[in-house]
């Protein structure tokens, strides 16, 4: 009877660390290390395209809107950062010659005493984006994606080099930018130019005057991410001439000697109409 107890005391004895290893927190592995961005997911790309491919330019034209819309595949953006990506829109029109020239008071009278001519100049050229461009990127990425109307790529013809100094180029270049402002075909849609409708939807609206050259326009979009560019696309929108605006457009250019006389017939018609309706009138 006495070495019951001891054989207790025994087994207690032998149960007593697994009880405490028992007691312990469970083990549950080294800790996990924070997550970090995978490296092998997919850039993030821009895919855009326009409201209309074609639009036909009558007589009757007083101007139209076309709307730039798009997505951003592969977005990272996190859930309601609105200002993780920046995009922007550029429609250019087709690149014409033009020739600035300078006015100077000569004795009284302006005359024009100097002029530049620029080989490749934008038709029109629009700029629409989620903030002003300035915040967006700095001048020299701008300037290597032809963004803004200072980064407009104008080169003066063969003939300037080495005659004009640079800020006399510069001058012209602000006088056309200028010009081409009052007449509304270099426009900057205000803030907001660009609306994002969710993490990745986007569109634009972009005006085009009643003044807007006929021909292609090439509607570039830039998605921007901390000051640089990381993808762009590129869509097409075609102005021509229909109904009677291109009968006598083709008219004047396929046969310019009898659009002149046509011309000259009637003006000298409609002076004989006139005269004629104001002499019985005032008999």
């Amino acid at each position: 009877m006495a070495r019951m107890p001891l054989a207790l005391l025994a087994v207690l004895l032998l149960l007593l660390p697994v009880l405490a290893q028992d007691s312990r927190a469970p083990r549950v592995g080294p800790p996990r290390p924070a997550a970090t961005p995978n490296a092998d997911a997919p850039l993030e790309t821009v895919e855009a395209d326009v409201s209309t491919r074609t639009l036909e330019v009558t007589t009757g034209f007083t101007g139209h809107e076309i709307i730039v819309f798009g997505a951003i595949d592969n977005s990272q953006a996190p859930e309601g950062d609105a200002n993780y990506y920046d995009v922007v829109v550029v429609v250019e029109g087709t690149p014409f010659p033009i020739v600035v020239r300078r006015k100077s008071d000569v004795g009284g009278v302006w005359i024009n005493t100097s002029s530049v001519t620029f080989s490749s100049v934008p038709s029109y050229y629009a700029i629409a984006s989620t903030r002003p461009i300035e915040e967006i990127a700095g001048p020299s990425v701008l300037e290597r994606n032809a963004i803004g109307f200072q980064h407009i790529k104008m080169t003066p013809s063969a003939s300037y080099k080495g005659v004009l100094k640079e800020y006399e180029v510069a001058a012209f270049r602000d006088a056309v930018i200028r010009l081409k402002k009052k007449q509304k075909l270099y426009v900057t849609e205000p803030k907001d130019g660009v609306v994002f409708a969710g993490r990745s939807l986007f569109r634009a609206a972009i005006p085009l005057p009643a003044n807007v050259p006929v021909g292609p326009l090439v509607a570039r979009t830039y998605l921007f991410r901390k000051g640089e560019a990381v993808s762009a696309h590129i869509a097409r929108v075609t102005l021509h001439r229909a109904g009677l605006e291109r009968v006598v457009h083709n008219f004047a250019f396929l046969h310019p000697a009898g659009y002149g006389l046509f011309a000259v017939l009637v003006a000298v018609g409609s002076g004989l109409l006139a005269s004629t309706f104001f002499k019985r009138r005032n008999a």
